[in-house]
């Protein structure tokens, strides 16, 4: 029976530095390869069979995670806040920061984290993507009215974004000069060109056979609609790596930190430590849903009772969406 290597990686943009111990503790190598496919290829065929790897959740572990998969026999990814090890330490760089992560996957220690499927990773990489459109498109929409602002032009703020009105305005309006007309078409044209390139994104993801049955069954909640849908399902991804509905509505970031000792037992405001994308797409939804469903407005209405309104948002969208 062959004896398991352990290999700690710590990973960077350009370099990745790496760490493998046998069972016992032993350094059988260590070092550091360019963040290539190439380079790596060329590092894993010097490895002793069988090997296990694990490395820290980053920006660049998604490809690197994907490239080593098929030839490992397991594959671990940490939590960044969890690994106190490293985060404590007096003395730290990359060679020690491997080293320890190889430690604690060795010694079963290492707070590993979910790892969405490649499939999964591919979509919400689209999705995240049509959200910075959206975030620009608004920057976009507020510099024009911030354009008109300036020059003292008089406008309907319901209709400014219509296409009719706009080109009326500009045409008609004589305090308009043509300097400010240029501008205001720029940022009109890249309007459009973002709401059609937002559309065309959303109706990608809504036809997409791995999402579409679990869309369409989530879009039967009132108040729940596409882009709703597409969040929750692409980033929570399984619902059932969640134990229970609590540590579901912590990972949505629905509830504060507890800080507690002795009797005394206090809850912060809501946690930074969350998916800030399922945290605005579920409140949004939140504030949203009553408009729309006599039920559901009974239920924020109770709570609203029991504090302010800001607070009676995010306090039943958990009753609420993990139903």
């Amino acid at each position: 029976m062959q004896s398991m290597y352990y290999i700690g990686l710590d990973v960077h943009k350009r370099t990745i530095s790496y760490c493998v111990k046998e069972v016992s503790g032993r350094i059988y190598a260590e070092g550091s390869v360019p963040a290539t496919r190439l380079d790596l290829n060329r590092w894993m065929k010097t490895l002793p069979q069988p090997w296990t790897v694990a490395m820290e959740a980053t920006v660049f572990s998604g490809w690197i995670y994907d490239h080593l998969r098929p030839h490992a026999a397991a594959l671990k990814v940490a939590h960044p806040l969890m690994l106190r090890a490293i985060a404590a330490a007096k003395k730290k760089n990359d060679r020690i920061d491997a080293g320890k992560i190889c430690d604690c996957l060795r010694c079963d220690f290492l707070p590993e984290c979910y790892m969405a499927s490649t499939a999964i990773r591919e979509r919400r990489r689209t999705l995240r993507y049509r959200n910075l459109l959206v975030r620009q498109m608004v920057q976009m929409k507020n510099k024009i009215a911030v354009l008109l602002m300036e020059a003292g032009v008089s406008y309907n703020k319901q209709r400014l974004h219509k296409a009719g009105y706009f080109r009326e305005l500009v045409a008609s309006n004589p305090d308009i000069d043509e300097g400010l007309c240029s501008l205001l078409r720029v940022c009109r044209e890249m309007v459009v060109r973002l709401e059609r390139t937002e559309s065309a994104l959303v109706r990608s993801l809504e036809r997409d056979a791995l999402l579409r049955d679990r869309v369409e069954r989530l879009m039967t909640i009132p108040a729940v609609g596409p882009i709703t849908a597409l969040t929750w399902a692409l980033e929570v991804g399984e619902v059932q790596r969640f134990s229970s509905i609590k540590k579901a509505v912590s990972y949505c970031g629905l509830c504060g930190e507890e800080k507690s000792s002795a009797n005394s037992v206090q809850r912060t405001p809501l946690s930074k430590q969350r998916n800030k994308h399922l945290q605005t797409t579920l409140i949004e939804a939140a504030k949203m849903a009553p408009r729309y469903s006599a039920g559901l407005a009974l239920l924020y209405d109770k709570e609203r009772r029991k504090g302010n309104a800001n607070q009676a948002t995010w306090r039943w969208p958990g009753s609420w969406w993990l139903t």
